[in-house]
């Protein structure tokens, strides 16, 4: 083989040591915003958890003609319910995926009232601190307050 060829099979190193130094840069401002921020993202995590378990009452109601009762709860995205008025059209294998009802980032349950009092359902996480109400990082996660 000639030299040019040689040349051509690969990346020299001075290729690769530019693109870890530009890795190493990109890492250095990216990780710090993230790690800093846990708190933000379990927030993040429980908005985008609310908004599945509402499609998937949603889709429920489309189903069986209304949405599962307060006494009912969330279970009923993932087995059928056996007390209250019953489904007419249960999906097999539910309506969540994993079939299970995920808790909130805290490792605490997601709360839900049907009739709501801000809407059809209410469905909502009391956050960090387990207690209704609180501010700044303790504030619950509402789904009447979802973009």
């Amino acid at each position: 083989m000639s030299n040019d060829r040689l040349r051509e099979r690969g990346f020299t190193l001075i290729e690769l040591m530019v693109v870890i130094v530009i890795l190493g840069i990109l890492a250095g401002f990216v990780v710090p915003r993230i790690m800093g921020r846990p708190e933000e993202a379990r927030r993040m995590k429980a908005r985008v958890q609310i908004e599945s378990i509402e499609t998937a009452l949603k889709l429920y109601k489309l189903d069986n003609g209304s949405y599962p009762s307060t006494e009912q709860g969330l279970q009923a995205l993932v087995e059928a319910p056996s007390v209250g008025t019953l489904p007419r059209a249960w999906r097999n294998g539910g309506y969540l995926e994993k079939g299970k009802v995920p808790n909130d980032p805290w490792g605490g349950d997601y709360l839900y009232l049907c009739p709501g009092v801000h809407g059809e359902f209410d469905l909502f996480s009391y956050g960090p601190d387990g207690e209704p109400g609180g501010e700044d990082k303790n504030a619950d996660i509402n789904s009447w307050e979802l973009d």
